[in-house]
């Protein structure tokens, strides 16, 4: 499966539409592989909090999946307070525990 390069993606927008947000944000750029959870941040430090279009076509990896979950019990958050910080359903983060931590 091929994946996108949001090195690339996400460097073009900064350098393109927010010049002044490079600096900030060229930590996370410099990284080998963004995941899951860098993209997510990347995307909310760029284009705001309130950016909520295509949630419903966000696909994760299992890695992802477990990183997610790994951050749950890091921060001990409950599932709702994780669903809300990820934008993600309730149901959903049942289900990934359901089949990933069982």
């Amino acid at each position: 499966m091929i994946k996108p390069d949001y090195h690339t993606i996400y460097t073009d927008i900064l350098h393109k539409k927010f010049p002044h947000k490079v600096e900030e944000n060229l930590y996370l750029l410099q990284k080998r592989s963004l995941s899951v959870i860098d993209i997510l941040f990347l995307n909310d430090r760029i284009f705001g909090k309130s950016n909520n279009e295509n949630q419903k076509y966000r696909s994760y990896q299992k890695s992802d999946i477990l990183k997610i979950l790994e951050y749950q019990k890091k921060n001990r958050l409950n599932d709702t307070q994780l669903a809300n910080h990820f934008k993600l359903s309730r149901n959903t983060v049942a289900k990934w525990k359901k089949i990933f931590l069982v």
